[in-house]
């Protein structure tokens, strides 16, 4: 586990955009696994700003996303898929076709489940997964207790997650209580892993992830036993750890 040490938000989203667009250049077939929430925000404003000035193209990129809310279809504009088509997709060369977001609307989710992961596994899997990391140290929606073996499954969120993610909705009420997300199983199987973390709120769950032992109630623990996992991290999150830029 490697970590690369930064100042602050914006130099984690320089490092982690610059970091993933030599990945495209090198492999223009890459296939990203890409995470949504505020923490990716930066970086990818980042890799459109590169797309416009440099011609990096993702015209043979494949993505796969985490996770997505059930009962909220591609059109909400709480939904994670139209969070990565404003974010990101709307404003690079990438083929629509070509970009990955479970359906939160499908009549049959567990269906829906397994034909994700078979999309993951016909496409070859995933060569770049990025990461944020949860405060109770979820991964994905995979939440505290959640089996390392899962695969893509349907999840009830945490009292906190929802808490947490109220601030992207008018009333908490609002906020969806399950999801479809990759599970840890899925995750481990990228090639490479990028978590991104920024702020003193990730500070309790970095210092977990890099203090403690692995295991199910604290599900990104599990990252300890990938071969290749990068963790670009600010100041204010390695604040609770030994590690100090």
């Amino acid at each position: 586990m490697e970590i690369i040490k930064v100042n602050n938000y914006e130099e984690m989203s320089k490092t982690a955009a610059d970091y993933i667009s030599r990945k495209v250049r090198q492999f223009p077939e890459v296939t990203l696994g890409l995470a949504t929430g505020s923490t990716p925000v930066g970086t990818y404003k980042r890799l459109i700003e590169d797309h416009r000035e440099n011609g990096t193209s993702y015209k043979k990129v494949t993505t796969f996303n985490l996770d997505e809310y059930i009962g909220l279809s591609g059109e909400n504009p709480q939904s994670y898929r139209y969070f990565m088509n404003t974010q990101l997709f709307d404003h690079v060369d990438i083929r629509k076709e070509n970009t990955f977001v479970p359906s939160g609307t499908a009549e049959d989710l567990d269906a829906e489940c397994r034909n994700y992961e078979s999309k993951l596994k016909n496409h070859g899997g995933i060569d770049l997964q990025i990461l944020g990391i949860g405060n109770n140290g979820h991964i994905g929606f995979n939440e505290p207790g959640t089996s390392f073996s899962s695969k893509t499954h349907i999840v009830d969120l945490a009292q906190s997650t929802i808490e947490a993610n109220a601030r992207f909705f008018n009333d908490i009420k609002e906020v969806p209580t399950r999801a479809i997300t990759m599970g840890i199983s899925t995750i481990m199987q990228s090639r490479e892993i990028l978590l991104l973390a920024s702020g003193e709120a990730k500070a309790d769950a970095i210092q977990q992830l890099l203090g403690n032992g692995v295991t199910e109630h604290f599900p990104a623990s599990i990252l300890r036993n990938h071969p290749n996992v990068k963790i670009i991290a600010d100041e204010a999150a390695l604040s609770a750890s030994e590690i100090r830029v």
